[in-house]
């Protein structure tokens, strides 16, 4: 647990990103959560309809460019995989990077959330991702605030 409950934003971009005095609890959260992101990036890059309608309830049987959504999910997923083997590179190698990591997982239900809103999905049903952001950002924000708190050792 931190020593402090005082966060520092310096610890987004540490001197020495090799080491990571925070709570070790962020850095397993961001372990965990890293590998929920992988296998979703796999499902995305391999599934024959990219998860599509399959997860996403997204109806490709539409004459007018159901190939094309099972395409921009297949590559999705290719781009959400990358970002995740970055991800682990920085978590394994670098740990000091754990508050960036999260700060980078705390965004991106944001973001995806506000291109939602501004290009709206017509779906069959209620996508995992779409019920789970809400949930899970404030979870994930809690652990990046945790993860700048220096930790007793």
């Amino acid at each position: 647990m931190p020593s402090s409950w005082w966060p520092s934003p310096a610890r987004l971009l540490p001197a020495n990103p090799a080491h990571y005095d925070g709570p070790l609890l962020s850095f397993w959260v961001a372990i965990a959560w890293l590998g929920i992101i992988t296998v979703r990036s796999c499902i995305h890059l391999l599934a024959a309809d990219g998860g599509a309608q399959s997860i996403a309830t997204i109806d490709v049987a539409t004459v007018d460019g159901g190939s094309n959504i099972v395409a921009v999910f297949g590559q999705w997923g290719a781009i959400q995989l990358l970002l995740a083997l970055l991800l682990w590179v920085l978590l394994l190698r670098w740990r000091g990077t754990v508050p960036l990591v999260l700060l980078v997982f705390t965004l991106e239900p944001v973001l995806r959330g506000l291109a939602g809103t501004l290009k709206p999905v017509t779906t069959m049903g209620t996508a995992p991702g779409a019920a789970l952001n809400w949930f899970t950002l404030p979870l994930i924000a809690f652990f990046l605030y945790l993860s700048l708190c220096p930790a007793r050792r």
